[in-house]
């Protein structure tokens, strides 16, 4: 079922071309130094045949919610899945939108300097001057009023968020929102879903913590559950008017 990401009406920043492409259920907001909606839309379908010609031949790739065997003749964006799922123990699928918006992002970046792709939650980005990106964390107290800072030396990088109360996602947790940090968007969104599956009530929130600290290539984490948040890392708030 479709479900409007309003959340997007919150982007401010005018310095760049924004535009949508939406194949299925990938549905992108890109924001790029001019419009790339063709080249973005051939890119993302290419990516999305991949997948689903693998997955056609091995559906328990789909549906598993364990670590899946890593082969050396699986697709690229395939094998960066079962990758860094394996690290945090989950299924390949759980990695999914990161891995798309990577993939996806990092061809981009032959034709813009600057990119910020937003895959239902979970971000690549590679900018040219601070920007933030702003935490959308359900009936949360909190949501739309504050803001992780990233300078555009910490990039490119994969922001991804996680939640047990808000979207369609699978998650076995209760978390208004786990936000995770990493050089690769992969990691980020299989470690935010590991981490948000821990959550069930706020005083879960370091449980989710002490877990994504100790993932090798995690730069920062911040899990918000009702009116309270925990954070690890480098990660710089900064309160926002959305």
């Amino acid at each position: 079922m479709y479900q409007p990401k309003f959340y997007r009406f919150w982007i401010k920043e005018t310095d760049l071309k924004s535009f949508e492409v939406i194949i299925s259920q990938s549905d992108l907001l890109i924001q790029a130094e001019k419009n790339l909606q063709k080249k973005a839309h051939k890119i993302l379908l290419k990516y999305r045949k991949i997948l689903e010609k693998y997955i056609s031949n091995h559906p328990d790739f789909l549906t598993t919610l364990k670590p899946y065997p890593l082969e050396q003749s699986q697709p690229e964006i395939v094998k960066e899945m079962i990758k860094f799922s394996t690290i945090v123990d989950v299924g390949p699928m759980a990695s999914v939108a990161g891995a798309i918006a990577e993939f996806v992002g990092k061809e981009l970046l032959k034709f813009s300097k600057q990119i910020i792709i937003e895959n239902g939650g979970d971000i690549f980005l590679k900018i040219a001057k601070p920007r933030t990106v702003g935490i959308y964390a359900g009936k949360s107290p909190l949501s739309g009023k504050i803001g992780i800072e990233i300078k555009p030396e910490e990039t490119p990088l994969g922001i991804s968020t996680s939640s047990g109360t808000v979207g369609h996602s699978l998650s076995f947790g209760k978390a208004d929102a786990v936000v995770v940090i990493s050089k690769s968007a992969i990691l980020a969104d299989a470690c935010a879903t590991a981490s948000a599956n821990l959550i069930q009530n706020e005083d879960d929130l370091i449980k989710a913590i002490d877990f994504a600290k100790k993932i090798k290539g995690i730069q920062g984490i911040l899990a918000i559950k009702n009116d309270k948040l925990a954070l690890w890392g480098k990660i710089k708030i900064k309160r926002i008017y959305c």
